[in-house]
């Protein structure tokens, strides 16, 4: 089953890939775009700039479509991108991109959505962070679970403690 998990940042995301590849050794993980590209010597500016996350992006639909592998998780897809984008770029059209990101996501099998839980079980001391964060939630939120754009795509958004999540997303992926 190829698999990406989704959120904003410091959701535990890649905590809960990594869990999850602990119970499925035969399957690859991809790493987040984000660092594939510093280690291809890419800096990014602090705070990331559109360019930035359209790089990422570009990055990420590169991966998801060009990876042969049918046991494989991914960290990120390309939906992420798109709400960061929209979250730090006003005069972004989302519908110009959907297309690409709609075919990048047709070989996907679930996605796994880690929303912001209410209490937030992660400290963010940014205010500034703390917004973005909040944004791009709501925006993946309206993105893969409104689905306004008929991406297709089963979505999991799971919830609780890690082990939860764990036990969420490997019954979802052994059906």
């Amino acid at each position: 089953m190829r698999v990406a998990f989704s959120g904003t940042h410091r959701v535990g995301k890649s905590t809960l890939l990594d869990a999850v590849s602990e119970h499925l050794p035969s399957y690859a993980t991809v790493p987040e775009p984000y660092e594939l590209l510093v280690e291809d010597g890419h800096d990014f500016c602090d705070p990331p700039t559109a360019d930035d996350f359209e790089l990422q992006l570009a990055r990420s639909i590169e991966l998801v479509e060009d990876d042969p592998r049918k046991d494989i998780l991914f960290d990120r897809c390309p939906i992420d991108f798109l709400a960061y984008l929209g979250a730090t770029d006003d005069d972004l059209s989302m519908a110009g991109g959907v297309d690409d990101i709609r075919a990048a996501l047709a070989t996907l099998d679930l996605i796994v959505f880690v929303p912001i839980e209410e209490p937030d079980r992660v400290d963010v001391p940014d205010a500034d962070d703390r917004r973005l964060r909040r944004t791009v939630h709501e925006t993946l939120q309206e993105l893969l679970v409104d689905d306004p754009h008929a991406l297709g795509v089963p979505v999991l958004e799971v919830s609780g403690s890690l082990d939860a999540r764990v036990r969420e997303v490997l019954a979802a992926v052994r059906r």
